[in-house]
């Protein structure tokens, strides 16, 4: 583990004074909607010995991911960003180009949407969002997918239309942790995983469970499942700084992740912990 370094592959930063964060609504986000920004982040990472980090898109909207790839281009720590385009404008290719000619382009590793907002579980598949997607392999960038279960098969179904694009699932598919239920995660998510281009991020697990009274035995048959299926090398960790301070702070989400791969070996470990984020995303790492 001390070998290789530590990247945390999934947070966020948001400037309400900048862009309000619209999802951000109730009493019990309410803890979210302030700032967060890097100078916030890097007390935590340093505290845990994390080397390098990927910066994930929040809204959806053009102007995020130039500032996205701005702060990564001032900030050492962010040695990735995953961003935001409309996949299905007939121009994505000419934007994506543009996006790499930018200050910080270089570090813009991947793509994603809140698919997870979309009513038509079939989202993924349409023919204008796999013309994208397309788009997306051409400029040798990733897809995160952040998706509920339902929406598993369709991400499947895309990965099979498209087995030169890297795709890499967040929060595990957003599974009912807080329930206990495994299925019908479990099986559609064994389904994704038999394709050979998905990762899987070990992250967001504390806010699908019971943010309040959860344990790492809650989390275990979930974290254990995508282990198993997905197996380490396609498995990386993500804290969800900062929407995992609802339920976790950054260093309790770290130590959960840390007690629930004990049952691997070191090697394994070391690849969930930074290799499989470096080799995914193909990011510079200290």
């Amino acid at each position: 583990m001390s070998e290789t370094p530590l990247v945390d592959a999934h947070h966020h930063v948001w400037d309400l004074a900048v862009r309000d964060q619209e999802w951000i609504s109730g009493p019990e986000l309410a803890p979210l909607r302030r700032t967060f920004s890097l100078s916030d982040l890097r007390p935590l990472t340093n505290r845990a010995g994390v080397a390098a980090t990927v910066m994930v898109q929040t809204m959806t909207v053009p102007e995020e991911t130039p500032e996205m790839l701005a702060q990564a281009a001032s900030d050492p720590l962010v040695a990735g960003v995953v961003g935001w385009t409309d996949l299905t404008a007939p121009d994505v290719a000419d934007t994506l180009a543009r996006l790499r000619e930018l200050p910080g382009g270089g570090r813009l590793v991947g793509i994603r949407h809140q698919v997870q907002s979309e009513s038509d579980p079939r989202w993924l598949v349409r023919e204008d969002v796999l013309r994208g997607l397309s788009a997306v392999v051409d400029a040798g960038l990733t897809y995160d997918l952040v998706v509920r279960p339902h929406q598993l098969p369709a991400a499947t179904a895309a990965a099979r239309r498209l087995p030169g694009l890297s795709f890499v699932l967040d929060h595990i598919g957003k599974p009912a942790i807080a329930s206990g239920a495994l299925e019908p995660w479990a099986t559609e998510l064994r389904a994704l995983a038999a394709e050979p281009n998905i990762f899987c991020k070990l992250s967001g697990l504390v806010t699908e469970a019971d943010w309040h009274g959860w344990t790492v035995d809650d989390l275990r048959p979930f974290a254990e499942t995508v282990l198993d299926a997905f197996g380490p090398d396609r498995v990386m960790y993500g804290s969800d700084w900062p929407v995992c301070t609802v339920a976790a702070d950054y260093g309790e989400v770290l130590d959960a992740a840390r007690a629930l791969t004990v049952g691997i070996s070191v090697d394994e470990r070391a690849r969930v912990f930074g290799g499989t984020a470096v080799n995914a995303y193909r990011l510079r790492v200290p």
